[in-house]
């Protein structure tokens, strides 16, 4: 993927909550691959928590971040299934201002050549809220990978060309500037 490298590269601060009700911070190899991941990059690891599947308490959490000047991205991983459980999409739905469709459509297009079929049991969603990027992302530790090696990776690195959405955080909220 083409880097620019006479662009400087801007940090951007991250958020990584995992939703499960199995799992617990010493088990959570899904969120330890994100928070690795994060600072390979060169990204600021803004802050971490795990929450149960319940939609009331990842809504809260996700306003609590969007609220919060010190996190430009949030990132889940856990609860996008489609058992009764898996309500981290319609968490999402309670804040997300937009939807930015073609993160689910090529995470599932990426991931088909590694799960087939399977993909279509994922509800990835990405989308913005008060300035701040929103991903959720499968529980799988292969998911996780795929997410950010394949899409993230370049999209939060403010050197990727010809766009990248770093470039476009200043402009996220100009609708508020507007009014």
């Amino acid at each position: 993927m083409p880097i620019d490298e006479s662009r400087k590269f801007l940090p951007v601060r991250i958020a990584v909550l995992t939703v499960s009700d199995s799992r617990d911070l010493a088990t959570d190899r899904s969120g330890d691959t994100l928070v690795a991941r994060i600072a390979e990059a060169g990204h600021e690891l803004a802050a971490r928590t795990l929450l149960r599947d319940e939609a009331a308490l990842i809504e809260a959490q996700l306003r609590a971040w969007i609220a919060d000047p010190q996190v430009d991205c949030v990132i889940t991983t856990g609860g996008t299934g489609i058992t009764g459980r898996d309500v981290t999409p319609e968490a999402f739905a309670r804040v997300l201002e937009k939807e930015i469709t073609g993160f689910g459509e090529l995470f599932r297009m990426l991931s088909y050549a590694t799960i087939g079929t399977s993909t279509i049991q994922s509800r990835a969603i990405g989308g913005v809220a008060g300035g701040t990027y929103l991903f959720a992302l499968p529980g799988s530790t292969g998911a996780c990978k795929d997410a950010w090696d394949d899409i993230l990776v370049h999209q939060l690195d403010s050197r990727f060309r010809p766009c990248n959405l770093v470039e476009l955080m200043p402009r996220l909220q100009e609708h508020l500037r507007a009014a």
